[in-house]
């Protein structure tokens, strides 16, 4: 075995790494896209209550615990910060690539440090290394590349024997462990086991029943990994319902197209697309099969092919195919809702052709000895251009609108980009917009819950009621289990002043998802405005135990707090409140409020000119800055303030009452000179 370090490696290496951080410089400016928020930037185990307990004792961390460890502890020293997240995933993108060319070299394969290159840094791969949620492929890489290395290293000292002896066993234990890590952080390297008696082939040509017993643990792990996975996509993602319901003869088609769309990719990079489109299935046509057939018959020409050169392209086309095996449709994938192909699916089996290509390229040197220059150097102006592409592709990653916008350029008819594209408009307040694209996400899937959810919203922002409640029934139908439906109807319920039937509909709704924090923070407004304040805290005080960097809550409770005389517990949540949202200025109006009862009239002054400063529309900041400014002899001050108040709100009746007394008290106190 090559040692590493030696004949100055380690130049190539630190080369290899540099140029996979180049590639990748603008992921360095971008921020969190996608599900990054459910994964981690709202996940309650990573920035909630929960923790470490939780990720590894529940399903809360789906079927990826160790990638939940890692945002974890990473959360604890830099918080949401992207730019960390980002550092970590190309890290392990780039050592990836280290331990690739390693790999390679090890199996004998000519080119190594060209097909880790071309592999580390061909733009297919940024969908993995660019979303901070794909950490989950980058770091379930690194762990599967140094299983298989661990295990050559014991395979070459084991030799015919295939024993497992205490001079050779740490190897073989270190293997073992990673192959588990690997799992832990993405059961996509269940097929690892396959992998190493392809891996066993190659090397000595031949494969029997003595390998079965060094492997054996390696498939028990992986059985287990797939029983959990399938398990989970089923149950816990609810991968099932129409979307998912293929027959087995429109999995064969799918599969079959599968294989040839990514080896596609691979060779022609161009769309890459976020979300591609979601093929149409004709099980009828005998002409869909076709690509299934021609794979079939590829491998089996590719293995009666004789020499070592046949050998090569049948591992390479072989293990490509393997390692694609559990995302070709013959299980359900969540993912599969939106597109049966995506670029992440192949970040693993995308090695094998690559490294055939480079194989070939380092084999065409050999031979042509006399243009050994020209073939490595369009080899190296291949990598440049690759590298190119990458730096560009990952531009797209750098917010959510970029992608999103990207995306429908590429792919018009994703709904999925025009529904998550208007919630951004919608969370930015351009409603206007984000109506049009919700009801041209519904134009392409009307059965699409999210947007009808969504689109309910934007009606009822823009005084819509009754349209609104006619979304949220249709999400409903759709999906009856759809939180965030029964959430808004009780929002709406709130409005129209059906505050039982409200409470109804948010108590469903955290019957469905009790990690829901807006439905608690709504409950308990509605449990406050009927007068059970100590049930209303409890919902405001499980919302900040799931989101602690909720505002709203923070706010919300502090009004109950300051309504029962428990003041200084006010202002301490109106301050966290503000510590989150400086410009809050509801918080800031509140917090001066309560320090003005605390007898802290000038730091309650300074409150409400914030409050002003931010909203110079709010009658009420305007009325209780006047009490103050009364409150500290600055009369004229104060009836310049309520008339303010006033002009916005004329019907308010205690600051006309205010006003008269202070114009009163104006008139009997002497100017002074």
């Amino acid at each position: 075995m090559v040692r590493f370090f030696e004949r100055r490696d380690w130049l190539w290496g630190v080369l290899l790494i540099a140029f996979v951080f180049i590639a990748y410089a603008p992921v360095f400016h971008a921020g969190f896209v996608w599900d990054d928020e459910s994964h981690l930037t709202q996940n309650p185990c990573i920035v909630g209550p929960l923790g470490l307990k939780e990720i590894w004792t529940s399903t809360r961390a789906v079927y990826y615990p160790l990638v939940l460890t890692t945002f974890w502890t990473l959360h604890k020293f830099v918080g949401l910060n992207p730019l960390p997240y980002h550092i970590l995933n190309v890290l392990m993108h780039a050592g990836s690539a280290v331990l690739l060319w390693r790999v390679l070299r090890q199996l004998g394969v000519g080119g190594a440090w060209l097909g880790a290159a071309l592999w580390a840094l061909h733009p297919v791969m940024v969908q993995s290394v660019a979303w901070v949620t794909e950490l989950k492929n980058t770091q379930s890489c690194l762990f599967y590349l140094l299983s298989i290395s661990f295990f050559l290293n014991w395979e070459e000292k084991a030799g015919v024997t295939r024993v497992v002896r205490p001079n050779n066993a740490l190897m073989f234990g270190l293997s073992l462990a990673c192959f588990v890590l690997a799992t832990l952080s993405k059961p996509s390297v269940v097929m690892l086991p396959v992998v190493l008696a392809l891996c066993v082939w190659w090397r000595r040509g031949r494969i029997g029943w003595k390998d079965a017993v060094p492997l054996a643990p390696f498939l028990l792990i992986s059985a287990l990994a797939s029983a959990w996975t399938i398990w989970e996509q089923k149950f816990h993602a609810s991968a099932i319902g129409p979307e998912w319901a293929q027959t087995w003869p429109e999995r064969l088609i799918i599969a079959g197209r599968a294989i040839w769309f990514y080896l596609a990719k691979l060779f022609w990079p161009h769309p890459l697309i976020f979300i591609y489109p979601r093929w149409e299935i004709h099980p009828s046509q005998l002409m869909a099969y076709v690509p299934l057939l021609a794979a079939v018959v590829s491998l089996i020409f590719l293995w009666l092919l004789p020499g070592k050169a046949g050998r090569a392209v049948f591992f390479a086309a072989a293990y490509y195919v393997i390692s694609l095996f559990p995302v070709l449709g013959f299980f359900s994938v969540y993912f599969f809702r939106y597109s049966f192909v995506s670029d992440h699916f192949q970040y693993l089996a995308s090695m094998g052709p690559i490294a055939l290509a480079s194989a070939g390229v380092a084999t065409l040197a050999r031979v042509l000895k006399g243009s050994r220059k020209l073939i490595f150097g369009t080899a190296f102006c291949v990598v440049v251009v690759l590298a190119v592409l990458t730096w560009r592709q990952s531009a797209m990653y750098g917010d959510i609108e970029a992608l999103w916008r990207t995306t429908l350029v590429r792919n018009p008819a994703c709904w999925m980009a025009y529904n998550n594209l208007g919630l951004f408009l919608y969370q930015a307040n351009q409603i206007p917009e984000a109506m049009d694209l919700f009801k041209q996400s519904l134009r392409i899937n009307p059965d699409n819950a999210e947007a009808h959810n969504n689109l309910g919203n934007t009606l009822l922002q823009t005084g819509r009621t009754l349209e609104a409640i006619d979304q949220y029934k249709e999400a409903l139908r759709i999906n009856h289990n759809s939180a965030h439906a029964h959430n808004n109807l009780g929002n709406v319920s709130v409005q129209t002043g059906r505050t039982s039937e409200a409470i109804d509909e948010y108590k469903q709704a955290l019957l469905i998802d009790p990690d829901y924090a807006d439905a608690h923070n709504n409950l308990g407004n509605v449990l406050y405005q009927t007068g059970r304040t100590s049930e209303a805290i409890d919902q405001y005080e499980q919302a900040l135990r799931l989101n602690p960097n909720y505002a709203d809550a923070h706010n919300n409770l502090g009004n109950v707090l300051y309504q029962t005389g428990r003041t200084s517990e006010a202002i301490d949540q109106y301050e966290q409140a503000l510590r989150l949202n400086p410009n809050y200025a509801d918080a800031h109006n509140n917090l001066g409020t309560a320090l003005f009862l605390a007898d802290r009239p000038s730091e309650a002054i300074d409150q409400y000119e914030q409050a002003l400063r931010i909203n110079p529309n709010s009658s009420d900041a305007r009325s209780n800055l006047g009490a103050a400014l009364g409150q500290m002899g600055r009369i004229s001050e104060a009836i310049e303030q309520f008339k303010a108040a006033l002009r916005i709100n004329p019907n308010d009746i205690a600051a006309q009452n205010d006003l008269k007394k202070l114009q009163a008290l104006e008139k009997t106190t002497p100017a002074k000179k």
